[in-house]
């Protein structure tokens, strides 16, 4: 029996993941998963991929915005509602984003060490997601490319039985963590169904370096990304862990759920 054993979603995009006991999926994907995002000068998005510290700034979510953790530093954010819409770029799509503020600029800035602004996609953005199965209009915030991202806790119990240290799930940063399935059955997967909706499972997630950072203290270890290389790079030269989703309704997922998979 598939069941759901952790959630997880995102605030702002590359920072601290915060586990959730359930969440609602909206046309962005669970809400208020990555709905942020760190820009430099050019508003093109900063990631861990270039500053690993990233990983250690935890946004908690407030009634009127974000409470945001570095260290002994703590800045509280409204969510925008004024102001003029600004052009931002994850990846190859550029979207319309509203700036948090100097203050929030400011914070991001030094801890960062580069200019850097802090943004917030509003209701009113449009970012398709271009997949030749996203064929009913799918959108997605500032996620890589899908609003969803798989992974059963068996196919990393598989990858840390090859692993001198193993490494917790939140190096490979999923949304949803499923058990009672073999180690990368959600690889056949291409559906599962609960009680309140439907995932469509579409495309395998490939690595970047992102995995060999420690979540906790930002640390890089590119001994996570052999192991996981040496049995999972396909022929195409990448290297796939956990599944990308799409999903059809606004349905809410919770911890214990159970899917079924076709």
């Amino acid at each position: 029996m598939i069941t759901i054993s952790e959630l997880f979603i995102y605030p702002i995009k590359s920072c601290a993941g915060t586990a959730v006991n359930s969440f609602v999926l909206d046309r962005f994907g669970p809400q208020h998963d990555r709905r942020w995002m760190v820009v430099d000068e050019q508003g093109v998005l900063i990631t861990q991929r270039e500053v690993a510290r990233m990983a250690l700034i935890t946004p908690a979510l407030t009634d009127n915005g974000l409470r945001i953790h570095y260290q002994d530093q703590t800045l509280d954010v409204d969510t925008p509602v004024h102001g003029a819409a600004r052009a931002v770029q994850v990846w190859a799509d550029k979207v319309q984003a509203l700036d948090a503020g100097n203050k929030a600029a400011g914070f991001f800035s030094t801890v960062l060490e580069r200019t850097a602004r802090l943004v917030w996609m509003p209701e009113t953005t449009e970012r398709p997601v271009t997949h030749r199965d996203a064929k009913r209009g799918e959108t997605v915030g500032f996620a890589d490319a899908f609003p969803l991202l798989l992974i059963s806790q068996a196919s990393l119990d598989d990858l840390n039985a090859r692993l001198e240290n193993p490494v917790p799930m939140n190096r490979f940063r999923p949304n949803i963590v499923v058990q009672g399935c073999e180690a990368f059955a959600e690889d056949s997967w291409s559906g599962l169904h609960s009680e309140s909706g439907v995932l469509s499972v579409v495309e395998p997630c490939s690595r970047c370096v992102m995995p060999s950072i420690d979540q906790t203290t930002a640390e890089k270890n590119s001994a996570i990304l052999r192991a996981l290389a040496s049995y999972r790079r396909a022929q195409d030269g990448k290297t796939y862990f956990g599944q990308n989703l799409l999903h059809k309704n606004h349905a809410q997922l919770n911890v214990g759920d159970v899917l079924d998979s076709t």
